[in-house]
């Protein structure tokens, strides 16, 4: 018999058809609630059912940021690459621009101000350039 071992977590998911995943990993990274809540903020939630909800389309930016030499529909082959199966809209790249637009620079902003900061504590070794620790002898 073969052994195995099972790793079992519990991950919060958004609702609807993008429910699985919005770059996986990123959504890991930038919460979907912080993005929904920044948006509600921003007053830039959209006001009707929309094929490029604008959480989808903050998450996408960011997205295009990660991947800044690939094209946008590369981009958005990435963004949606672990929800294969469902039936998803394939947006054209005009689509996507005039969803940047709707969405504007708001949210993001937002988003950069909640979230920006060092990652390590300042007392880290090795994680700030030219920061010298002195150590008691």
């Amino acid at each position: 018999m073969q052994e195995k071992s099972v790793i079992v977590r519990t991950i919060e998911a958004a609702g609807g058809v993008y429910a699985p995943g919005h770059v996986g990993e990123l959504t890991q990274i930038v919460d979907f609630a912080l993005v929904d809540a920044v948006l509600e903020e921003t007053g830039t939630r959209e006001r009707r059912l929309r094929l490029l909800p604008s959480r989808v389309v903050v998450y996408f930016v960011l997205a295009l940021g990660l991947f800044e030499h690939d094209s946008h529909r590369t981009v958005w082959g990435k963004l949606v690459a672990g929800l294969e199966g469902l039936a998803l809209v394939r947006p054209s790249v005009s689509s996507l621009s005039r969803a940047r637009r709707r969405v504007g620079v708001a949210p993001l902003r937002r988003l950069f101000e909640t979230l920006a900061g060092p990652v390590a504590a300042r007392h880290q070794a090795g994680a700030f350039y030219r920061v010298v620790l002195r150590l008691n002898s």
